[in-house]
């Protein structure tokens, strides 16, 4: 994010905002000591983004047509360019959550951090080193692509998106994809840690996000990253109240408590050492 200018802090600028997302500007409005800081997210959008200002100011009409018809076409072509890890992410998960109900269960033990199998009605598993040497290397990612509700799908889905795409589009597409291996891999290890196998959800990696949008959003508000402090409070409180044996009892049944916790630690280090990488800047 670029600061552009100062506007007064009692401004109404609703219209503004809204003229802005109309013509595809990405920026963001802060409240500094001095004024409301507009932020811009590409910096060749300045003119426009001026005009714009201007117009507003001298009481202009600032919506004038439809947004153009070849905006609306390449919408999808433009997401897919400009995010393409978060929607890798949610398009494999949905790809993989119709699979496992229309194929069944191979796609199940395809996917599980070591393959597993039922003998004598228990159920048995590789281990992760015989597994590894195998060249299974895959399984220590995928069992986050493994979804066993719709519920369960849409709201990991929604946080991937929320999160990930201002991750994706304020610090690039590789930032994204190694927040993805490294907390979804390292969710699963954590899970496997505790004798568990059978198991998934991109809830580490949810988390993962959640903590390194949080923390530099608080220490590096002008980088535009914003996530209200009433949603921290409800997904932290979240993953407190599935570490107590509340949460079974009252029918959530076996959440992966440590894939959540070790998500949100690698989030949290990714967020400091932006942080601490990247100096300060003022508007």
């Amino acid at each position: 994010m670029h600061p552009v200018m100062l506007l007064p802090v009692d401004a109404d600028t609703r219209e503004l905002r809204q003229a802005l997302w109309h013509y595809r500007i990405g920026h963001r409005i802060t409240e500094e000591p001095e004024g409301l800081t507009l932020w811009l997210a590409d910096p060749r959008q300045k003119t426009e983004l001026t005009a714009l200002v201007r117009r507003w100011q001298q009481g202009e009409t600032l919506i004038t047509g439809p947004r153009p018809q070849s905006a609306q076409r390449t919408q999808g072509a433009t997401l897919l360019r400009r995010l393409p890890v978060t929607s890798l992410i949610i398009g494999l998960s949905v790809l993989v959550f119709v699979l496992m109900n229309t194929l069944g269960d191979g796609v199940l033990t395809a996917l599980t951090i070591v393959p597993v199998g039922v003998a004598n009605g228990q159920l048995v598993a590789q281990s992760l080193m015989e597994t590894l040497t195998g060249g299974q290397l895959w399984r220590l990612l995928t069992p986050a692509f493994l979804h066993f509700g719709l519920m369960h799908l849409i709201f990991n889905l929604m946080w991937v998106w929320y999160f990930g795409r201002q991750i994706e589009a304020l610090q690039g597409s590789r930032v994204m994809l190694a927040l993805l291996l490294v907390a979804g891999i390292g969710s699963n290890l954590a899970q496997y840690a505790t004798g568990t196998v059978l198991f998934g959800g991109m809830s580490g990696v949810v988390y993962a996000l959640l903590g390194h949008v949080w923390l530099v959003s608080r220490k590096r508000p002008e980088s535009g990253f914003f996530v209200p402090q009433m949603l921290v409070v409800f997904m932290l409180g979240w993953m407190v109240f599935t570490m107590t044996s509340l949460a079974e009892w009252v029918g959530f049944g076996n959440v992966a408590n440590e894939a959540h916790l070790g998500g949100l630690l690698v989030g949290l280090a990714s967020g400091w050492y932006y942080c601490a990488k990247r100096p300060r800047s003022t508007p």
